[in-house]
């Protein structure tokens, strides 16, 4: 590909900065750069036509994790661990509101609720016997209690008769998230160009060469926030990990409101417009679903639209009006990975799934690694 003397001397010399990834925490890395070089030349790569990891995606939870993701974390990580892990989630939700504005982004805290299915009654005598303990722990952070019993108010079938409630989990609309985020970097004058692919990088003593499908250019700095596909440009610590998600048409009177969690958060449910969108069931297939492939499967499809039928909602016709996937960025450990690679490229990955709810952080901190 050859560009005109225009192009070239518009888009692709003097670069300053180079971010990889145009989703939640690339823009928010290059929003920071703004701010703190205000008179630089950032340039935002994104394979897609649309950010095409998760951030268009996702299910739009402002969640830091359900009792039970939490205790396992536990079993991982050490309790001051733990408690950092959701307040650095909680930061991330703050700085998000911040920076968008909780009405752009269609923010509703209604709360959350986790079910757990007949066959998990150890699992959820487990959960009741460590609220106490977790809510203390994370007291520090919110002041009050974060979990409760409540009752199946909504009657979800073949589940335990009660629910483990958060009242401090929300919800909010992932387009127009991305919506304002977009339109914000565009007025700070950041150029995002879509449908690029980058293949890899060279470093030299004081820039980076940027080596695309049908191009390269050089960049003085490049940042590294494609998640979920970060293996790729050689950042070994994250692994990809997809996520499948249907959505249904509207139903009528619609009792469901909230964001709810099932089998240890593998699965998860909310209500959208008198809809409800579910997603999960990479449990049934861990390594198949350690793919960068946008594609959907049988097994997890038709897990998806049994618990709709079976648990969510039994009784109540329903028909699925639009299936897709997304890529998350998954690790051994559940703290991102922001650092310095080399001496000009560094990387902000492995958000764990939680990318509503620190993207915004990661993406700054990304930022501010530049000396």
């Amino acid at each position: 590909m050859s560009f005109s003397y225009w192009e070239h001397d518009s888009w692709f010399s003097n670069i300053d900065f180079t971010v990889v990834g145009s989703g939640i925490t690339g823009l928010n890395c290059a929003l920071q750069l703004k701010t703190r070089y205000p008179k630089a030349k950032i340039v935002v790569l994104e394979r897609g036509l649309l950010p095409n990891g998760a951030s268009t995606k996702n299910a739009g939870f402002a969640c830091f994790g359900s009792l039970s993701e939490i205790l396992d974390d536990l079993e991982h990580h050490s309790e001051e661990e733990m408690v950092a892990l959701v307040r650095k989630r909680m930061q991330g939700l703050d700085l998000l509101r911040e920076n968008l504005g909780s009405e752009n982004i269609d923010l509703q805290v209604n709360g959350g609720y986790e079910l757990f299915t007949q066959n998990e009654g150890k699992l959820y005598d487990a959960c009741v016997s460590k609220m106490a303990k977790v809510n203390t722990l994370l007291n520090p952070i919110f002041g009050e209690d974060v979990f409760s019993i409540t009752n199946n108010k909504f009657g979800f079938g073949k589940v335990q008769d009660n629910l483990i409630f958060n009242r401090f989990e929300g919800q909010l609309d992932t387009g127009k998230m991305m919506n304002a985020l977009l339109q914000k970097v565009h007025a700070a004058g950041v150029k995002i160009l879509n449908s690029v692919t980058v293949n890899g990088f060279v470093e030299g003593r004081d820039s980076v060469e940027v080596e695309t499908e049908h191009f390269s250019f050089y960049t003085g700095n490049l940042l590294i926030a494609t998640n979920g596909f970060a293996a790729q440009l050689g950042i070994p610590e994250v692994k990809p990990a997809r996520a499948q998600v249907l959505i249904t048409e509207p139903i009528p009177d619609l009792h469901i409101k909230g964001t709810f969690h099932l089998e240890k958060g593998y699965y998860y449910f909310r209500n959208i417009n008198n809809r409800i969108l579910l997603g999960g069931g990479r449990n049934l297939n861990i390594k198949g679903e350690e793919t960068t492939e946008l594609a959907l499967t049988a097994l997890i499809q038709q897990r998806l639209e049994g618990l709709l039928k079976n648990t969510i909602l039994p009784g109540t016709p329903f028909r699925i009006e639009r299936r897709w996937s997304g890529i998350m960025g998954m690790g051994e450990q559940k703290n991102p990975v922001i650092k310095k690679v080399s001496k000009n490229v560094f990387c902000g990955v492995r958000l764990g799934g939680m990318g509503v709810a620190i993207g915004s952080l990661v993406g700054k901190e990304l930022a501010d690694l530049i000396d």
